[in-house]
């Protein structure tokens, strides 16, 4: 039997934790995604940064009352990325749960 394999770049809690946060929406606001991790902005920033140079989400900045607002995406790569690494999570609980 062979066990399942996860993704490396979305494994890690905080960029796991960016991604599930991503999925349900087409995008999000940085602030709205740090203050739900509670991390800071270069925190969010260095995970964010591993995110898009796997092309798993997309940084857009958008202007609003003056400013600019940094939006977050998952790509389509990323949806597919995230998906495929929760089916593997479920499947290695799934291995736990039956006892090896």
């Amino acid at each position: 039997m062979s066990v399942p394999q996860f993704d490396a770049v979305i494994h890690a809690p905080i960029r796991l934790q960016i991604c599930a946060l991503l999925s349900p929406v087409q995008h999000a606001e940085f602030q709205l995604v740090r203050d739900q991790l509670a991390v800071s902005d270069s925190v969010l920033s260095k995970h964010l940064s591993q995110l898009v140079d796997a092309d798993y989400v997309v940084q857009t900045r958008l202007p609003f009352n003056g400013r600019q607002r940094m939006m977050l995406s998952l790509t389509k790569k990323g949806r597919s990325a995230f998906a495929a690494h929760v089916e593997t999570l479920q499947a290695l609980a799934s291995i736990a749960a039956e006892g090896g």
